[in-house]
C-alpha cells in the first residue's frame, strides 16, 4: 500500500486528502481531486503553530513543522470550486528541513514527503565539495535519498574526474549532466518513476530550473544567467513548487539557498562522514576529538578540509541537539500548564 493510500484513512467526515504544490505561509496551493485550487489554513491549525514552540502567548506563526510545506498531505474542505480549507497537516514520512535564518535555533521544512534530494552542483565556480556534504546531512536526517547531480558538464574540462572526487570524498550516487544541453539527464528521468517524489536543491545559478524545464519539456519555471566573475546566480525560482511528471513522478523546484543552516543530529552528520567513523573505532580514547589527542587514527590520515568540515558540522549538530531539548522542555511545560487550568476550569 502507498503513502499516498495509508494516508487515505486519516481524513475525518467532510475532508478529503489534497497534496501541497506550493505553500505561502497561510495560504496555499493544493492538488484535490485532480484539479489545483487556492487554499487556506484553518484558523485552528495556525494557532496551533503559533503556539508550537511552546510558550504561551507567543501568537507569531514562524517555521513550524505544524504548518502545511510543500509536498504536505493534507485533510482539506473544499469551501467552494476554487477554494479549500486546510484543516489538517497528515504524518509526514519524509521531509528536507534546515536550520531558520534569525538568532533562535529554529527548524523551517522546506518540502515534505520527499524520496530523493537531486542535489544540484555546478562544475563551474558553484563546485564546492564542503557544502555538497552540508546537504547530504541534511537529506540523511529526514530521510531521503541524495543524488548528486553535477551539471554544466558541457563548460568543464573533466567532468568525470570532478565526479570521481565527489563519488569518493562523499561516498554518494553523483550523475554527471548537463541540462542546458540534455547530458546525462535520461539518468535522472530514469529515477522518476510513478509515485516518486523528488526535490532539486542547490545554490542559486547551479541550474535547478532549467533541469527541471528539460524534464518537463516546457518551460515551466524562468531562468537567469549567472555572473561570469563568480558563477552565482540570481533566484529564478522564488518559492518551493511541486510539478506532476508525465511519468507519474512529482518533482518539487526549491529556492537556491544563500545559507546551508545545518538541521541535523550527529548520527546525520555521521552517516556523511563513514570513513572517519571507521578510522575513528581505532583511536585511542573512545570521546577522541581528532584535534591534538595522542593516539588518533582519523588526524593525518582524513584530507585536513574534510575532517575540519566534520568537526565544523559536529559542532552545529551539538548545538541543535541542545536547541531540541530545551524546545521540547518548553512544549512539555506549556502542556502541563494547559492541562492544569483545564482541570481547576471544571
Amino acid at each position: 500500500m502507498s503513502f499516498a493510500d495509508e494516508a487515505l484513512a486519516l481524513p475525518g467526515p467532510g475532508q478529503q486528502l489534497a497534496r501541497v504544490c506550493a505553500s505561502y505561509g497561510e495560504r496555499a496551493r493544493v492538488i484535490l481531486e485532480g484539479a489545483e485550487l487556492d487554499a487556506m489554513v484553518a484558523g485552528a491549525l495556525l494557532y496551533a503553530a503559533a503556539d508550537a514552540d511552546g510558550r504561551p502567548g507567543s501568537g507569531k506563526t514562524s517555521f513550524e513543522a505544524d504548518l502545511p510545506v510543500t509536498g504536505d498531505w493534507v485533510a482539506a474542505r473544499r469551501v467552494d470550486a476554487d477554494l479549500a480549507l486546510i484543516e489538517r497537516v497528515l504524518p509526514r514520512r519524509s521531509k528536507i528541513a534546515r536550520r531558520a535564518a534569525g538568532r533562535r535555533d529554529r527548524e523551517q521544512t522546506l518540502a515534505a514527503n520527499i524520496d530523493l534530494a537531486f542535489i544540484v552542483c555546478g562544475l563551474d565556480g558553484d563546485f564546492n565539495i564542503r557544502r555538497l556534504e552540508r546537504y547530504l546531512a541534511i537529506a540523511r536526517e529526514g530521510g531521503v535519498e541524495p543524488v548528486i547531480a553535477l551539471n554544466k558538464a558541457d563548460v568543464c574540462a573533466a567532468p568525470e574526474e570532478a565526479a570521481d572526487d565527489v563519488r569518493r570524498v562523499t561516498r554518494a550516487q553523483a550523475l554527471v549532466i548537463s541540462a542546458r544541453t540534455g547530458e546525462g539527464c535520461e539518468a535522472i528521468e530514469a529515477l522518476l518513476g510513478p509515485g516518486v517524489t523528488a526535490a532539486l536543491l542547490g545554490s542559486s545559478g547551479a541550474g535547478k530550473s532549467t533541469l527541471l524545464n528539460r524534464i518537463v519539456g516546457a518551460s515551466v519555471h524562468k531562468t537567469a544567467p549567472v555572473r561570469q566573475s563568480d558563477s552565482r546566480g540570481r533566484h529564478a525560482t522564488t518559492w518551493r513548487e511541486l510539478v506532476e511528471l508525465p511519468s507519474g513522478a512529482a518533482l518539487i523546484d526549491t529556492p537556491g539557498l544563500r545559507e546551508i543552516q545545518l538541521w541535523a543530529t550527529e548520527e546525520s552528520v555521521a552517516a556523511v562522514f563513514e570513513d572517519i567513523a571507521e578510522l575513528a573505532a581505532h583511536c585511542r580514547f573512545r570521546d577522541c576529538s581528532h584535534t591534538s589527542e595522542p593516539g588518533c587514527a582519523v588526524r593525518g590520515t582524513v584530507e585536513a578540509g574534510r575532517l575540519e568540515s566534520f568537526n565544523k558540522l559536529q559542532r552545529e549538530a551539538e548545538r541543535i541537539s541542545g536547541a531540541r531539548t530545551e524546545k521540547q522542555r518548553w512544549r512539555s511545560a506549556h502542556k502541563a500548564a494547559r492541562q492544569l487550568y483545564k482541570l481547576r476550569g471544571r
